[in-house]
This record gives structure tokens, C-alpha cells and sequence, in this order.
């Protein structure tokens, strides 16, 4: 588990975070943005075209002239509806007029793969598809000082769309590698959690509960339950992106806490009016999190994420109260245990771990394409299906902090085969197709390599 590298990474965080290299202005010119939006849509597949593209256009038909800017009066400093209003906007119409192309088509294979992963036939089975939306994030290219974050679907169903947006900052579309590992976070997390109804509360219940079983005090409980939202999508990340998604986080809050602090270490405090939980426990959640994944080597990633988030220890207190070190350690552990191993009725029983989780043949993927993205070999016959987007990013994430790792490299590679991913996937062709993950043959008879080779010969 090499991460000498994890400096370099962090180094490479605050430069792009520091670059504060904008996005296109949001579209205000009401008259303009419509006929933006027409000349935007044939860009978009049957999918999008249906989930997105049309319901806000009919939306603003109906808001009119006087009602859009009436939005953008109520909302000045468009942080609210009138932000979520343009970020929609933004998002088709940098889509559709081919804004950072390749790397916005990376993203979106990301973003696809990751909800198709949640929603799959085969990883689904016995859970019903989510109440609000089954069709994955569309993604956008945002302010630098948000960072990355996602409208999800209850907020943007506010103008008749049927999925999410996902935004992060556009100097992300060529440097801050470590960005990238977070994207689990917003897709995986806040807009899986927010697409079944009842699923964010019952979670905080079962955290609330079970930590107060386990002799943590309510006060503790109520903070850990009190952020589940921001909490969660941590567990969910790591899910789906196995250990990248916890080594990744730390590395990406250093770098944008050395850019707008000075200091790339963890805050241990916590305020009481921030969602998330104290980045130092956001840390060892991490840990413990990725201690819980069935691959081999997760508890030797966990003691090694654990290590490194131990670097920036010092005295923890969360909402103005001081927190034993040990008790906060051992707080996240339950956390972590409970948000991915509880049956959940709002999942017909079924717990977060069942539906996804990092094994075997994810690691041995993700450890192969290692190899392809930092030199400029093509894939083998073997490889060049039963990967998904998912695999490349780990790849990427846990290749760049090999020591000696030339990240520039990495991630170009990365975006360059994520490109050619997404230009073969059938949600984004003339079908309507939501969840490519379903679109596979079922073989009655499973042939092995050197009876494949008799055949050819």
C-alpha cells in the first residue's frame, strides 16, 4: 500500500484550487438562455432529452420572462433556487455546446457508471428501483470556491427533472486529480440517499440508536445523526470506489485546507453549523469504512488510511465540546459498521454493503489498469470489457500516490479512457437505454479460456 506520493497529490489539489479558474457565466439573458437551450437539445440522447432537457425548457415556458427573473430577484446571491435554476441551465448548455468536451464526457461516464451500479439489475436484486429517480446525474463544471456538490433530484425536481445535477470546479477538468475520488461522494451518496424516500432518516435513526447501545453519548450520537446525510455519502464513496474513495478524501480536504488555510493537515474541530462531520472524523469513518469491504487487502488498507489520518491528531472537538480522542475513534467505527451493514426497510431489508460493495475482482481490475494508465500500453483481448468507470478512477487515485508517479500522466490517461468508455455507452446513443449495467447476455453454458481457444482454431 504505497501513498509516499500523497504529498505530491495534495500539492497538486491546492495549485488547481488556487488557480480559481472559472466556469462560463450563468445564463441571466432569459430570451438568450432559450434559444441556447433549443439549439442544445439534439446534443442530448432520448434519456436526457426526456429526464432533463424538455421538463426545463416546458418549465421555463410556463415561469416566462417575469417569472425567471422574479427567481433571480428572490435569490440575489444565488445560493439557492435561482443557483439550482442556472446550474440546470449551465449543465445542458455546456453539454450542448461542447464546453471542456472530453473531459466533461469523462465525468459523465463516471457519473453514469456509478449510478448504474446502484440501480443494475444484478446488484439490485431484491430491492426496488429508487422512488424519485432512476436515471443518473447529469454533470456540470462549477464555481471554484464550492468545491464539488450535487443538486439531487428532490431539489431539481423543483423544475420537472427526473435526476440530478453533479457540479465540480472546472480546473478539475485537468489538474486536482484527487477531486476525481470524490465523486462517489455526490453521486453514490447525496443523490442515492435523496432518491429513496425514508432512506436518509432511517439511517440516522440506526446511527443515533446504535452508538447510544454502545455506551456513546447522546450528545456524540445526536452529532454523528444530525450529519448523515454528508456522513453516508462518505460510505457510500467508499462502496463503490473501494479504498481510493477514503485515502482520496483525505487527500483532497488537505490540499483545499492548504490552499485556503495554509495548512494541508484535518481540522479537528468541528462546527456546530457545518453539515459534515470534523474532518478528522471524516477520516477515521474512512478508515474503518474501508476496514468493512470484503476484498482482501481491506484491512491492511484500513490500518493504513488510519495511520495517516493519525498524522493530523491532535484535540477533537465537535460543536463547541471537547471529544476524547478514543471515544471519537471508536464513534466512527460504529458509524461506519451501521451505515453499511444495517437491513434497512426502505431497502426491503437489504443493507448498503449487499447492494455494492469493492471485491476481489474490482481490486484485481483497478490493480491492472495501474499498469495502462501510466505508460501508454493498450488494453489486453482479456480486459477490454468487464471494467467500468469506477476501476479507472481507483486506478488512477491509488496509482498517483505510488511514490515516483508522474500525475499529469495519470490523468490524462485517465480522461482520455473514460472518453473512449463513454462514447460506447448506450445511455448516451439513439436508445432509450437507463441502465446500460442491464445489458448483458445470460449464458447457459460458461466456457473456460482453453476451450475458447479450441474453438477458434
Amino acid at each position: 500500500m504505497d501513498i509516499s506520493n500523497l504529498s505530491s497529490c495534495i500539492e497538486d489539489v491546492r495549485k488547481a484550487v488556487l488557480t480559481n479558474l472559472q466556469a462560463p457565466n450563468a445564463p441571466t439573458d432569459y430570451d438568450q438562455l432559450r434559444g441556447r437551450l433549443e439549439a442544445a437539445k439534439d446534443k442530448f440522447p432520448a434519456l436526457y432529452k426526456n429526464a432533463v432537457v424538455e421538463p426545463f425548457s416546458q418549465t421555463l415556458t410556463k415561469l416566462g420572462r417575469s417569472g425567471f427573473t422574479r427567481i433571480l430577484l428572490m435569490d440575489r446571491q444565488q445560493t439557492g433556487i435561482a443557483r439550482l435554476m442556472l446550474d440546470i441551465a449551465q449543465a445542458i448548455l455546456e453539454r450542448g455546446e461542447e464546453y471542456n468536451s472530453l473531459a466533461t464526457s469523462a465525468f459523465q461516464e463516471v457519473v453514469s457508471d456509478l449510478y448504474d451500479g446502484f440501480l443494475s439489475a444484478e446488484d439490485r436484486v431484491g430491492v426496488k428501483a429508487p422512488d424519485l429517480s432512476t436515471v443518473p446525474a447529469l454533470v456540470k463544471w462549477g464555481a471554484p470556491e464550492n468545491g464539488p456538490y450535487t443538486w439531487p433530484v428532490d431539489a431539481t425536481a423543483s423544475f420537472g427533472l427526473e435526476t440530478a445535477i453533479v457540479s465540480i470546479p472546472p480546473v478539475h477538468a485537468e489538474s486536482g486529480l484527487l477531486a476525481w475520488a470524490c465523486i462517489p461522494h455526490e453521486v453514490c451518496g447525496h443523490d442515492v440517499l435523496h432518491a429513496d424516500i425514508g432512506l436518509t432518516d432511517e439511517l440516522a435513526n440506526a446511527v443515533k440508536n446504535t452508538l447510544i447501545q454502545n455506551n456513546i453519548s447522546a450528545d456524540l450520537a445526536e452529532y454523528w445523526s444530525s450529519r448523515i446525510d454528508e456522513t453516508a455519502s462518505d460510505v457510500l464513496g467508499i462502496l463503490n470506489l473501494g479504498p481510493a474513495a477514503a485515502i482520496g478524501l483525505i487527500g483532497y480536504i488537505r490540499g483545499m485546507d492548504a490552499a485556503y488555510t495554509g495548512k494541508a493537515q484535518l481540522r479537528n474541530v468541528g462546527p456546530a453549523g457545518d453539515t459534515h462531520p470534523a474532518d478528522i472524523l471524516r477520516g477515521y469513518l474512512g478508515a474503518y469504512a474501508t476496514g468493512l469491504l470484503i476484498f482482501d487487502q481491506a484491512k491492511e488498507w484500513e490500518r493504513v488510511i488510519e495511520a495517516e489520518t493519525n498524522k493530523d491528531l491532535s484535540a477533537i472537538q465537535l460543536a463547541g465540546k471537547a471529544i476524547d480522542n478514543e471515544i471519537a475513534k471508536q464513534s466512527a467505527k460504529i458509524v461506519a459498521g451501521t451505515i453499511m451493514q444495517t437491513k434497512l426497510e426502505s431497502l426491503e431489508n437489504h443493507s448498503l454493503d449487499q447492494i455494492q460493495n469493492w471485491r476481489n475482482t474490482d481490486e484485481a481490475i483497478s490493480v491492472y489498469l495501474r499498469t495502462i494508465l501510466k505508460t501508454a500500453e493498450s488494453l489486453t483481448e482479456e480486459y477490454k470489457s468487464g471494467f467500468y468507470a469506477a476501476h479507472v478512477v481507483a486506478a488512477a487515485v491509488t496509482e498517483s500516490l505510488t511514490g515516483g508517479a508522474d500525475i499529469d500522466t495519470i490523468f490524462k490517461r485517465m480522461v482520455s479512457l473514460l472518453k473512449v468508455m463513454h462514447d460506447t455507452n448506450p445511455a448516451w446513443g439513439p436508445l432509450l437505454v437507463k441502465h446500460p449495467g442491464n445489458i448483458t447476455r445470460h449464458f447457459l453454458y460458461y466456457p473456460t479460456k482453453e476451450i475458447a481457444a479450441v474453438r477458434k482454431n
